[in-house]
């Protein structure tokens, strides 16, 4: 795409003009860089952190050493960077990649029992910010959301009789989520509690903010408050993301044998190569259970 071109020169520019780098860094950075556009074949302005790590892994598959894929990595990251300071794109797909290590580059994840110590720690506070983080944590995990469909759902986003959460995604593409009863009772306590506390009762939006320009609470925003949560929980907030509960949500249900087809249709992901990542998580999983207890793996 032009735009896309458009886009890798003002970046490249911009590393001349404001750090001075040489003429070779910048081929590479252009190489680079358009090396993932292609693979990508899409606007890059809206790849996620789902179509980062595909790619990441998929350069591993094809046999890239971890010092190439690394240079790539920290090349994406700085041109989304710079895309994000200049209001181009609303996230930096990149940003929350560790550089590769030997084996495979595997998507984060907590347990169980720590989104439940994160939800819990938020819910100990109470106030309105606390509780509408809580809510959010809780639903995110609940329905493998991504962060930017989570802070701008509608207030009529729930079909509360049929158990399901109509969302928006990618290209403004609609998908219906089941939602279990225990989610779905606690927005449906958020939001008398949201109609009761706050001030504008004309907001559209599940999750209104006073101050921000779009009216409801956003990704930054959120992201700070996932973080301030994971701290009052006793867990290292390198650790914690937004998109490591939408893993999350991916891992655990493949780890209680979901159907793949059935996981990729919550996740609205477009190619099911996306989805399988996460069976990678829990073979290794499977691996590490076995060696670890099976009689023969402790001789």
């Amino acid at each position: 795409m032009d735009s896309n071109n458009r886009y890798i020169d003002l970046f490249l520019d911009n590393c001349v003009a404001e750090k001075g780098v040489a003429q070779n860094t910048i081929e590479a950075y252009r190489s680079d860089i358009r090396q993932f556009i292609v693979s990508y074949d899409d606007d890059l302005c809206i790849a996620d952190e789902d179509d980062a790590i595909r790619y990441i892994c998929k350069l591993k598959e094809d046999g890239f050493e971890s010092t190439s894929i690394a240079r790539k990595l920290s090349a994406l990251r700085d041109f989304y960077k710079f895309l994000l300071s200049e209001k181009i794109v609303k996230q930096n797909p990149f940003a929350e990649i560790d550089n590769p290590k030997k084996g495979r580059i595997l998507p984060k994840f907590l347990t169980r029992e720590e989104i439940d110590d994160i939800i819990a720690a938020a819910q100990k506070v109470n106030d309105f910010s606390h509780q509408r983080t809580a809510i959010m944590l809780k639903l995110m995990y609940a329905c493998g959301l991504r962060v930017s469909e989570l802070v701008s759902l509608p207030l009529n986003c729930l079909n509360a009789k049929q158990h399901q959460l109509i969302v928006k995604g990618k290209g403004a593409k609609e998908r219906i989520i089941p939602i279990a009863e225990s989610a779905l009772k606690s927005v449906l306590d958020w939001i008398e509690l949201r109609n009761q506390t706050y001030s504008k009762k004309d907001s559209r939006f599940l999750f209104p903010s006073l101050r921000a320009l779009s009216g409801h609470l956003t990704r930054d925003g959120f992201y700070k408050n996932v973080k301030k949560s994971a701290i009052l929980a006793g867990i290292s907030p390198h650790r914690v993301s937004p998109h490591v509960l939408r893993h999350s949500f991916a891992t655990h249900l493949l780890d209680s044998h979901a159907d793949l087809r059935s996981v990729q249709a919550m996740l609205g992901h477009k190619d099911i190569s996306t989805t399988q990542i996460y069976t990678h998580t829990t073979n290794e999983k499977l691996i590490e259970e076995v060696l670890s207890k099976h009689p023969l793996g402790k001789i």
